[in-house]
């Protein structure tokens, strides 16, 4: 049998997880085997994260839209549920925007509610 000679893709390997945690501290940027587990946990961080981040938007959302019914005399939970029976479909991210940047049409919306 012909000798099999693999140091292209080895060293290939290598270079791609190296270029994968560039700018790690310590020896997990330029350790193998350091690097190796540095990025398979920055995969998993990364992956709940993700889940993590639309968590923590949503009581963002839910944060500013509180902040701002409560100045015209609602909760959260009755605002939300006033906004289901009068069906009015807007969602939470759109109902946190307009409590910062067009806080007119959000009163508009709470005075009709409030009929």
């Amino acid at each position: 049998m012909p000798r099999v000679k693999r140091g292209v893709g080895h060293n290939k390997k290598r270079r791609t997880l190296l270029k994968q945690v560039k700018g790690y501290k310590w020896g997990r940027k330029n350790l193998i085997k350091l690097a190796r587990t540095a990025r398979t946990k920055a995969g998993a961080h990364a992956y709940r994260d993700r889940r993590k981040k639309k968590r923590d938007m949503r009581a963002l959302w839910q944060i500013k839209i509180n902040a701002f019914v409560r100045e015209h005399g609602f909760s959260y939970s009755k605002f939300i549920g006033a906004l289901k029976t009068a069906n009015i479909t807007i969602d939470r991210k759109i109902l946190a925007d307009l409590s910062v940047n067009n806080k007119k049409v959000l009163a508009e919306i709470i005075a009709q509610l409030k009929k």
